[in-house]
């Protein structure tokens, strides 16, 4: 307890040297009431993290994975879209408590064969019970169900016809037409359908060894796997046609994704490949590729984008930044990544049904894809002008807004991170608006990787690396076909069944996905 003033001592020392005790006293509760303070606030942080990881997980778990939110969600934040010349879109019928898209059955497309089953009324039906005279037809009635016949399996004979001369010396035998797979039963439709079941429909080998078993035809798991090999070796010289196209054109996207190959050289089973995709070309004729590759260096898209020029668009990984400063490429971001993690932000925040910064974000990210969604018809100078018109000003309120409120948040949180990721690739974020051909996001990258990614939960890993640098070849050429608006197994069977005949550069040129314009199936 503190002396009373009588109890005080009259030696000034004495008194000074009291006075100093007392002040380091203070500065000591001082210092530990600011380390205290501190120490709550970092445990508050750590509670709201774990708070919102628990909530993040719950929802991820249990609630639906799309990133669209409520409109109750955003209508605070939505009240300039009218004033930036960003409409509903026309498909949309807006109702006060929701939207909701205009229903109806979807038409059976045209280019379909028709089976047409005529339906008569019987002789005593066509009597009018009425005055008893006959029915006469006005009309019909026509109505369409589809209907599916199982694949049919044939045998084709190769009969080649033999020639003798009466001499007794000279024997000719016509000639075997090349084959994909020389010397083995795989047809090129064959090789197409098991090809397009697997990198097409994620069907891996061993299932398709049991269906071909089950109709009588045995093919071992081991030859399906050679006959993949092989054909993802034949169509190498389409794939180094298809990297030129796409390396001349100034635009091309990237991502990648791991795969597990079980027999690496100085490799651990375990242990984790990539799979690289490159997405570009000319709008007219885009090019879809996979590379394999043991690892996640930066020197792997060095060496694939060797000689590339313009625009390459990525998500935040840094690997891609050693390429982008040797080509002097411009880095165009992924604003699909910023709205996600505002996206898991507001999930983080479980039902607390307060308006936070999470939605602010989310609310103004929004704004800008309205705005794509509109400009998606518009020519290149169209969208540019819109983007400068209507995206900039926006992007410039985000920009205000991020500066803001990013040193309020704590970093730690979904929120912070959301915030930190905005900011630590604004620079690359807002590359979009410079080029009207230029996407606002990575998503053509992720949406290609992604028939790979449902593949591998099936088949799980490749077993050598000459299987995985062939599946690498498949999914190129079929995801380019698709991008092409060629349905696949026609095109595969095309493919495997004209490259073994082609000899020139310009005959295999023909069969790339972006020369042929339509093949027809059957």
């Amino acid at each position: 307890m503190e002396k009373a003033s009588n109890q005080l001592p009259d030696d000034v020392e004495l008194l000074k040297s009291m006075v100093a005790d007392q002040l380091a006293r203070n500065e000591q509760l001082q210092a530990d009431k600011q380390a205290i303070t501190q120490q709550n606030k970092h445990l508050k942080d750590q509670v709201l993290t774990l708070q919102e990881q628990l909530n993040l997980a719950l929802a991820r778990r249990y609630a639906a994975s799309s990133e669209k939110i409520s409109p109750d969600q955003y209508r605070l934040f939505d009240e300039a879209e009218t004033e930036t010349g960003i409409e509903p879109e026309d498909d949309e019928v807006i109702i006060p408590a929701h939207t909701r898209n205009k229903g109806g059955r979807k038409k059976l497309p045209e280019t379909l064969p028709r089976v047409d089953v005529v339906h008569e009324l019987g002789i005593d039906d066509l009597i009018c019970p009425h005055d008893g005279a006959a029915l006469t037809e006005i009309g019909e009635v026509t109505s369409e169900q589809l209907d599916i016949v199982p694949a049919r399996i044939q045998v084709i004979r190769h009969i080649r016809k033999q020639y003798a001369c009466k001499c007794g010396q000279c024997i000719k035998t016509a000639d075997l037409p090349k084959q994909p797979v020389p010397k083995s039963m795989a047809s090129p439709g064959l090789l197409a359908h098991i090809t397009v079941s697997k990198y097409q429909d994620a069907l891996p080998l061993y299932r398709q060894e049991t269906i071909l078993r089950r109709i009588g035809v045995d093919i071992p798991r081991a030859t399906l796997a050679n006959w993949m090999i092989r054909t993802g070796i034949l169509i190498q010289p389409l794939i180094n046609l298809m990297r030129d196209q796409m390396l001349e054109y100034d635009i091309i996207q990237m991502d990648e994704t791991p795969v597990q190959v079980l027999k690496e050289p100085d490799k651990r089973a375990q242990s984790k490949s990539y799979i690289w995709l490159q997405r570009g070309g000319p709008p007219a004729k885009p090019v879809v590729l996979y590379d394999y590759d043991p690892g996640r260096s930066a020197q792997v898209p060095k060496r694939l984008l060797e000689g590339f020029k313009g625009y390459l668009q990525t998500d935040g990984y840094d690997g891609y930044n050693a390429v982008v400063g040797a080509n002097g490429l411009v880095h165009v971001g992924c604003m699909a990544h910023a709205r996600r993690r505002f996206n898991d932000a507001v999930k983080a925040q479980g039902r607390n049904k307060k308006r936070g910064k999470a939605h602010r974000g989310l609310a103004l990210i929004r704004k800008l894809y309205r705005l794509e969604r509109q400009a998606r018809k518009l020519t290149a100078q169209e969208r540019y002008a819109k983007r400068q018109k209507h995206a900039l000003p926006i992007m410039n309120e985000i920009r205000s807004w991020l500066d803001d409120v990013l040193p309020q948040i704590a970093p730690s949180s979904a929120t912070g991170k959301a915030l930190s990721y905005l900011h630590n690739e604004w620079d690359h974020l807002i590359r979009y608006l410079d080029d009207g051909r230029l996407k606002i996001d990575n998503n053509g990258a992720e949406n290609a990787i992604r028939p790979f990614v449902l593949g591998r939960k099936n088949w799980l890993f490749s077993t050598s690396v000459k299987g995985v640098k062939a599946s690498a070849n498949l999914y190129s050429l079929i995801e380019t076909a698709k991008a092409n608006s060629l349905e696949p197994y026609a095109y595969l069977r095309h493919v495997f069944t004209e490259l073994p005949k082609a000899d020139t550069v310009e005959a295999i040129e023909a069969l790339l996905p972006g020369s042929i314009d339509q093949i027809k199936t059957g």
